[in-house]
């Protein structure tokens, strides 16, 4: 078992906080993915559960083991860096091997481990040359490489696809996910890039200012999320976010944008009549809404400013009173600046958010 527990772990660098009383539980051969803008902490906390950063209070332990005090040598873990981390006076296999001969394994012990990792990484052929005659991706896979052959439990990484070109990290992306999975080891992949986490993570564990804001599944993030942080953080083009007041009419309760209502769905009904004459925040993917060109009843008519073409869609900015907001549409879908649109909101696909708070309202 290679569970890993972080218990209100915080950590502070003189008087700033970059760890602030962290819970999170990694189970036992899941890929949690800690996201965050730069500066929220994951690297710090990151740090501290490998043993390079002591953390100022709280516990951590791996399986049965509190590691808080221990050094990273006694805690049984590998680590893969951003700077890759690798000795260019030595070749590959001396590179892959370095950490197993430190450990003074046996040499056949080395030579099958090194032919096994290089094998999964599909670099077994260039065992005799140097970094230096390597491009990025292939001595990124070095380093991933020499942390597998230690045979360890629990593997950590910090943004180690950051240095390669969008291309290069879209196939490690997928690669790496196929070797984690085959590996089976406990992995926290530190990352600020929201694709890689949605793509590779079995959890996401959101922070920001140090304080873990949400830890779920990636479309659970994605679709649900915890505070209007999250929900404007993650997503590209990232969650849309107005401004409406809540309203009763003829008994019903409405939410005005400007002179359009929008009628909430009905599990939400009873959260947001509470906030009956007060302004609420409403969220909105811009996947989620409906573009039409004629004028309808339930469709609000916005004026397009911006047209993206993006391939795979049209990606239009508009405006609704004092918010500009994105909307996907059909690539087919013909538009040009200045235009007016109609744009239907299913109310199934709207996140209420308390203005003050940021907090999402979902039903108990």
């Amino acid at each position: 078992m290679a569970e890993i527990k972080v218990e209100h772990v915080t950590k502070t660098f003189g008087g700033f906080v970059a760890v602030d009383n962290a819970n999170l539980t990694i189970r036992d051969r899941e890929f949690m993915v800690l996201l965050g803008p730069s500066g929220c902490g994951k690297t710090t906390l990151l740090r501290a559960i490998a043993g390079l950063g002591m953390a100022d209070t709280g516990r951590i332990s791996i399986g049965e083991r509190d590691v808080t005090y221990l050094p990273p040598r006694q805690r049984k873990i590998s680590m893969v860096f951003q700077s890759y981390a690798i000795f260019p006076h030595m070749t590959v296999g001396a590179n892959i091997a370095f950490g197993l001969k430190m450990n003074k394994i046996d040499k056949a012990t080395i030579d099958q481990r090194v032919k096994r990792a290089a094998e999964l990484l599909h670099i077994e052929h260039m065992l005799d040359r140097y970094p230096s005659k390597m491009s990025g991706g292939q001595r990124q896979r070095v380093a991933v490489a020499r942390a597998i052959a230690m045979n360890s439990q629990v593997l950590l990484m910090d943004e180690p696809l950051s240095n390669l070109d969008a291309l290069l990290r879209l196939e490690m992306r997928a690669e790496l996910k196929r070797l984690l999975a085959e590996i089976g080891a406990t992995t926290v992949y530190v990352t600020h890039d929201q694709i890689e986490a949605l793509s590779m993570g079995d959890r996401i564990a959101v922070m920001r200012d140090g304080v873990i804001q949400q830890v779920d599944e990636p479309t659970r993030v994605y679709d649900l999320p915890a505070n209007q942080f999250v929900g404007g953080f993650i997503g590209n083009p990232p969650m849309n976010f107005m401004q409406g007041q809540v309203q009763r009419q003829n008994g019903h309760v409405k939410v005005a944008i400007g002179d359009f209502a929008l009628e909430p769905a009905e599990v939400m009904k009873p959260l947001v009549r509470s906030y009956d004459g007060d302004n609420i925040v409403l969220g909105i993917r811009a996947e989620n809404m409906e573009t039409l060109t004629t004028p309808a009843a339930d469709a609000l008519k916005v004026q397009v400013l911006v047209v993206e073409p993006l391939g795979s869609q049209n990606l239009l900015t508009v405006k609704i009173g004092e918010d500009k907001i994105k909307v996907a549409t059909h690539p087919t879908f013909a538009i040009a600046p200045d235009m007016d649109v109609w744009l239907r909101f299913p109310a199934d696909k709207i996140r209420w958010i308390d203005r003050r708070s940021g907090k999402t309202l979902y039903p108990a």
